[in-house]
């Protein structure tokens, strides 16, 4: 494509508007648009003469690359100096001029006549009413589209830089829907992009709320696409800054404002969810951590209800983005929607409504990878949700015995996780059953937590059992126990 230096920036100043059914907007002050308007840049040089232009030789100052060759300065006839002398004048409509002179000039030469108009200084709207024409005529090919849309980006990013209202932006994007050059995801996406590293945040959602209202940029099936939408990339955008409720408040305020944003900004929005809750999960352990060392308190009730609170809030916004996924997005994308439903509620350790994202996955044909299934076992286990951990085993009985190990282990681990070592007690037993082994640290827990309970009932026929079985399989030695009863109670008073 083909590269553009030094070209096409907008001043302070209009020009007067040629047509009279077009309003011109101030580019310097607050404006309303109406219809097809164009911003145009001052003409500020004096109307050159055929051979003056010849004299200053406007094409050498740009660099075009495959728009330009060393070889097109002999190959310029007359016709097109005389073509932009006649333009220069603003005496007649430009889609006239080059009507009467169309057989005169090449296809070459009518890109450079676009380009010579995208200049600094040189009148803005003449270059769109040139495109236009071409347009119409049919004569705007790969090469001459590329041109074009290097112009308007070389616009768009003078006006941010020079801090212009987002206002001008629009205009621009309707300027360019109005002569046929309907922007797309990419120019969304540099507009977007310059406000972000320009640390002018606040215009970018301006920006793409403005876009959003005026509906710039889409036609209507477009807007059921999954990709491509000004709200989706900016969600993104706040995403990689580490920002993710920023990203799921920007999403739903657009929404619930009364506008329409892309599908897949949805999407976007839960994957944020999803993100923000797997922070905040990592810096609870670490403040446990904390708590554990002695260097952080305890958390007290206050605490907890607000910790239980803001997992709820977020998981009630992941459900309503999900119900608006479903609401316009239809049936194609239930299978991404309950995906990330589930990584919502593993991140949040809620085991009943993972489970039940797993089902409906699998009802969808999308089907759950089989480490989710047990995750989410392991979170079932750590509550001990009986009715879930007895659905989510009955697949290990067609698994092979690594797999079985496998799940048998995520099972144990979140049974020691929750502190019900009875139940890992009978895990232990059924692996050592089936002839696979626990690692040592998991049945080291187990006999440690049934240790500490057990003047409790049921637990020390738990504990000798486990320890039947490990010595059994070679795992351990024979535990020599030495008790004594006191008040009818079994006590532990050393094991080797």
């Amino acid at each position: 494509m083909a590269s553009i230096h030094g070209l096409a920036f907008f001043t302070n100043y209009i020009s007067v508007n040629r047509n009279p059914n077009r309003l011109i907007p101030q580019i310097h002050g607050s404006f309303t648009v109406n219809s097809c308007n164009r911003v145009s840049i001052t003409n500020k040089n004096p109307i050159y003469g055929v051979g003056r232009l010849r004299e200053i030789r406007f094409y050498k100052a740009v660099e075009l690359d495959t728009v330009v060759t060393s070889d097109d300065e002999d190959e310029m006839s007359e016709g097109f100096f005389e073509a932009i002398e006649e333009l220069e004048r603003m005496t007649r409509e430009p889609s006239d001029v080059l009507e009467e002179m169309n057989s005169r000039l090449s296809a070459r030469e009518l890109q450079l006549v676009l380009v010579y108009f995208s200049q600094e200084g040189r009148d803005s709207w003449c270059a769109l009413e040139v495109f236009e024409w071409l347009k119409k005529e049919n004569k705007v090919d790969e090469e001459t589209m590329e041109l074009m849309v290097s112009l308007m980006c070389g616009w768009v990013k003078k006006l941010i830089e020079g801090k212009h209202e987002t206002e001008d932006v629009i205009d621009l994007l309707v300027d360019m829907e109005c002569v046929g050059l309907k922007p797309n995801f990419s120019m969304f996406e540099k507009v977007i992009s310059l406000y972000w590293d320009m640390g002018e945040k606040e215009k970018g959602v301006l920006f793409v709320k403005e876009v959003l209202r005026r509906g710039i940029g889409y036609e209507d099936g477009e807007k059921q696409g999954r990709k491509g939408g000004p709200t989706g990339y900016l969600a993104w955008k706040m995403m990689e800054d580490g920002n993710y409720t920023d990203a799921i408040k920007l999403v739903i305020n657009i929404k619930e404002s009364g506008l329409k944003p892309e599908v897949y900004s949805y999407l976007i929005a839960m994957t944020a969810v999803v993100k923000e809750l797997n922070e905040f999960g990592k810096a609870l352990r670490k403040l446990k951590t904390f708590t554990k060392a002695g260097l952080s308190s305890d958390f007290d009730t206050q605490d907890t209800q607000l910790i239980q609170n803001y997992q709820t809030t977020l998981l009630e916004d992941g459900v309503r983005l999900s119900n608006w996924v479903i609401e316009e997005g239809g049936p194609s994308f239930h299978g991404v929607v309950y995906e990330r439903l589930l990584a919502m509620y593993i991140c949040a350790g809620r085991g009943p409504e993972a489970e039940g994202q797993l089902w409906k996955m699998k009802l969808v044909g999308k089907e759950p990878d089989s480490n989710l299934y047990d995750i989410v076992l392991a979170i079932c286990a750590s509550q001990k949700e009986i009715n879930s951990i007895s659905r989510l085993l009955t697949r290990m009985e067609v698994t092979s015995l690594l797999n079985k190990k496998k799940t048998l282990t995520w099972l144990l681990r979140g049974y020691i996780k929750g502190s019900h070592y009875e139940n890992a007690a009978e895990v232990v037993n059924k692996m050592l059953d089936l002839g696979v082994y626990p690692e040592f640290l998991d049945r080291a827990a187990v006999l440690q937590g049934l240790r500490k309970r057990i003047n409790q009932k049921g637990i020390l026929e738990s504990y000798f059992k486990v320890c039947k079985g490990l010595s059994d399989a070679g795992l351990t030695g024979p535990c020599l126990i030495y008790m004594y009863i006191k008040k009818y109670k079994l006590w532990v008073i050393k094991m080797l």
